[in-house]
C-alpha cells in the first residue's frame, strides 16, 4: 500500500504510478476536491486536522478490508492535513486489479467507508 496523511499531498500521477502493474488491466481512481458550497453557504477552504500515525493506521485497515473484498493488486490512499482550498484535492484513492469491476468497486468501497468512518 501507498498510504500518506500529510500537508503535502502526493499527486494523482504519483498514486497512479504506484498502483500501475503489468499484471493488471485496470486502474481506478477517485479524487475528492473541496467544493465552493455546503448547505447553501459559501466555502473557501476546508481545514483538516488529525493524528498522523492513527490516521495512517486506519487507512491501512481500510485497505486491508478492501483487499479481502476485491481482487486488487495495489492500493494508494492519501489524505491532506491542513487547509484545502476550493478546487484542490483533499483525498486521492487509486487501485489496480486484473479486471475493471474489482478496481471500480474497490475505489467506491474505499471512499464510502472512509467518509462513513471519518466524517
Amino acid at each position: 500500500f501507498f498510504i500518506k496523511v500529510s500537508e503535502d499531498l502526493p499527486s494523482l500521477q504519483d498514486c497512479s504510478d504506484f498502483v500501475n502493474d503489468p499484471s493488471c488491466g485496470a486502474i481506478s481512481t477517485f479524487v475528492g476536491t473541496t467544493r465552493d458550497n455546503f448547505q447553501g453557504k459559501r466555502v473557501t477552504k476546508l481545514s483538516y486536522e488529525g493524528y498522523v500515525p492513527m490516521a495512517e493506521k486506519e487507512l491501512k485497515k481500510l485497505c486491508d478490508e478492501a483487499c479481502e473484498k476485491y481482487k486488487v493488486h495495489k492500493i494508494a490512499a492519501v489524505h491532506i492535513l491542513g487547509d484545502c482550498f476550493v478546487g484542490n484535492a483533499s483525498v486521492i484513492l487509486a487501485c489496480s486489479s486484473p479486471h475493471r469491476r474489482d478496481a471500480l468497486h474497490c475505489v467506491e468501497f474505499l471512499i464510502d467507508t472512509l467518509k462513513a468512518r471519518v466524517p
